[in-house]
């Protein structure tokens, strides 16, 4: 796809930009509440079945996922129309989420404004490596990477380091709106939290809550991680990078089964939210129905997306992201230079 083609997406998609109040309502009635009856119905199913209690808290899970959704639409801009608005919205569900709204908003800005942009990552992203960084890095940073990029570490501990530690602390350069915001959520959990483990038990709350909020952490980074690493998936130098490629090209479109793309919010359609974040998530399928050129991006399904997991290091000469095992040779061969 030509730079020239891809720079008249942008006017395709300008319609489907408009939130819409309604439809926002709608999606807050037909989220939040469902949630709270889940997690509800999780706690009380501990007197039946700690199965049931565990099912039922993924039903609920589902729920907090499509509850980020919002949230992320609201950091975003584009679930109200009303700055304030979103602004509420986004700090009430990012209580429910566990997200710090203010951070986080600032943070994945800076990821759409530098997605695919070799010498902009670090904020927001996924950790990518080159082969010649891989190839050149010490022992101890390869060791780290791997360990990074290894699926236990990534969807098992990186849940409980989102919402314990990188969502609860404020950047040192955090403006006061920003700090305030992270401070307010925080007290807010803390209370929250305390009134619910006097109220069940603090047994009853970790396996409930627990268990909701791991399954969504996990779920949640498994659709950024794999809407970003696919094989071809685009990555240029400063000089050379372009927003609009980077978007349509650098972002898969994840097609889900109906259910599972109700519950993520559409947020397959990945590759139609970079190009244009200010479109709500409950236009973003429309969007791409009505825009042919954007349903050539890589199209990726459940049993595809596994694959994702073997790509490792990323191949700026090719284009292309390779395993560990392609580059073996090439740190061996990089150890006996050295020696």
């Amino acid at each position: 796809m030509s730079r020239e083609k891809t720079a008249q997406l942008r006017k395709f998609v300008a319609p489907f930009e408009k939130a819409d109040v309604k439809a926002s309502v709608r999606q807050l009635i037909n989220t939040i509440p469902p949630f709270i009856l889940f997690w509800f119905l999780a706690y009380q199913a501990l007197d039946v079945s700690i199965w049931l209690t565990i099912a039922c808290s993924i039903v609920a899970a589902g729920f907090v996922i499509r509850t980020f959704i919002i949230f992320h639409d609201c950091t975003h801009g584009s679930f109200f129309k009303n700055k304030k608005a979103n602004a509420v919205v986004g700090t009430i569900t990012g209580v429910l989420t566990l997200f710090a709204y203010e951070k986080w908003k600032r943070e994945h800005s800076i990821h759409h404004a530098s997605s695919g942009n070799l010498d902009k990552r670090g904020v927001g992203d996924i950790w990518v490596m080159t082969i010649e960084e891989y190839v050149e890095a010490s022992k101890w940073e390869r060791f780290k990477y791997r360990m990074y990029r290894n699926p236990l570490v990534m969807f098992g501990f990186g849940p409980l380091f989102l919402v314990l530690v990188s969502s609860r602390f404020n950047r040192k350069d955090a403006r006061s709106k920003e700090r305030n915001n992270t401070y307010l959520i925080n007290f807010l959990l803390v209370a929250i939290y305390a009134v619910l483990i006097w109220a069940i038990g603090w047994q009853a709350f970790v396996i409930v809550q627990g268990t909701t909020m791991f399954v969504a952490g996990a779920l949640g980074i498994w659709l950024f991680y794999v809407q970003h690493t696919f094989e071809d998936s685009y990555f240029e130098d400063e000089s050379e990078w372009d927003y609009v490629k980077a978007a349509v090209d650098g972002s898969s479109y994840y097609k889900l089964p109906k259910v599972l793309q109700w519950v993520t919010g559409n947020i397959g359609f990945h590759h139609v939210h970079h190009l244009s974040p200010r479109v709500p998530n409950y236009n973003l399928e429309k969007a791409h129905e009505s825009t042919p050129p954007l349903q050539q991006a890589t199209t990726i399904t459940i049993k595809s997306s596994l694959k994702s997991l073997r790509y490792k290091v990323y191949d700026a000469k090719n284009k292309t992201f390779v395993t560990f095992k392609d580059i073996k040779h090439l740190v061996n061969d990089s150890k006996t230079a050295t020696e």
